[in-house]
């Protein structure tokens, strides 16, 4: 992890070593969008609540790396920062020179937005549960958007299962989480319309061994097929030799048995937009949640890999050509934020 103090200095070095040659190169290549050519590498700082390899949080580090690594930004990052301690790290970064502070304030929306009006001509690209308000011009929000892939996941799940009950594990019920899981719920009764479904929060982003001890539960209660949105129901479902459905990351090398499918979520497209607005100074208030849907290229489902040829032909028909009108914009999976309740 970079430390705060030191973002200045590493933003005038990596200045010095870009020149017009290296920009050149990465254009040739076609690394680098046409709208951030020639530009100095943007000053971006993360801020998150957990640890960067945390599903959710990993896509955005992975996706700022990139951008680092094709000279577009420099990047330092603060990670397990305490609810608390959030308002102050952002100022911190604020008063570094940091021009996009990219971070989740989904537990101090208000204290957040207090900052952001101290410092406005730094723009903050922030997840949250909340649409975007004019009254805080700098502050733009996202949200992951991938009903569609979670939908498709739903569909093989469905495939898949042979009693129809289905345990699902979340870390809270906020939409972020809840319109994620109606969607795969309606996958699922895509292939299994009988379906029911155990639905449990475990009151945390990051617990392995609760989400664990949850999924067991569930299991006992004769789930064969587990959503596991937190981290540890997957160890549960191998565990216990069940299959789960993966979100936001492709965890199949690791549950090579285990994970039929997973929901991916690409932070890319969001942080290129908010980059490509930051260099022309037309950043403002805007909903960058629609970035994550599947026709931006935002979301995908994960390749069968170890699955391959295990999932029935006409289920994969019928995620092709849902996904196929998708991304045509003539099929619509529906955004409910509403808690999902077991059945």
């Amino acid at each position: 992890m970079t430390d705060r103090r030191t973002l200045l200095t590493q933003f005038s070095r990596r200045r010095m070593l870009m020149g017009t040659a290296g920009f050149a190169a990465a254009a040739g290549a076609g690394v680098l969008p046409s709208r951030l050519l020639a530009q100095e590498p943007i000053s971006v700082a993360g801020i998150y609540t957990v640890p960067v390899e945390q599903q959710w949080v990993s896509r955005i580090h992975i996706a700022a790396e990139a951008a680092k690594a094709a000279g577009q930004i420099s990047y330092s990052f603060s990670e397990n920062t305490a609810n608390t301690d959030y308002p102050r790290v952002m100022r911190e970064y604020a008063e570094a020179g940091a021009k996009l502070i990219v971070g989740e304030i989904f537990g101090v929306e208000q204290e957040a937005r207090e900052v952001v009006l101290d410092y406005p001509d730094t723009a903050f690209l922030m997840g949250s549960s909340f649409m975007p308000d004019p009254a805080y011009p700098n502050l733009a929000v996202f949200d992951n958007y991938i009903q569609d892939a979670s939908y498709l996941s739903g569909i093989i799940a469905g495939a898949l299962t042979e009693t129809g009950n289905i345990g699902m594990v979340g870390g809270f019920p906020i939409p972020e989480v809840n319109r994620l899981m109606h969607a795969f719920m309606a996958g699922v009764r895509e292939t299994a319309p009988g379906a029911e479904f155990q639905v449990s929060f475990i009151g945390s982003w990051f617990d392995p061994p609760k989400a664990k001890e949850t999924a067991f539960a569930m299991i006992e209660n004769g789930a064969d097929m587990l959503y596991a949105e937190r981290f540890g129901v997957s160890d549960a479902a191998q565990e216990q030799g069940i299959l789960a459905i993966g979100n936001v990351i492709d965890t199949q090398a690791d549950y090579p048995d285990t994970v039929a499918a997973s929901a991916l979520w690409h932070f890319e497209p969001t942080l290129q937009a908010a980059l490509a607005r930051v260099a022309d100074g037309s950043f403002e208030a805007e909903n960058y949640g629609v970035y994550s849907f599947m026709k931006e290229g935002g979301c995908s489902l994960a390749p069968l890999g170890t699955f391959e040829g295990k999932v029935p032909q006409a289920a994969l028909d019928l995620v092709a050509e849902r996904e196929a009108a998708i991304k045509a914009g003539t099929f619509t999976v529906e955004i409910d934020d509403s808690e999902p309740t077991s059945s």
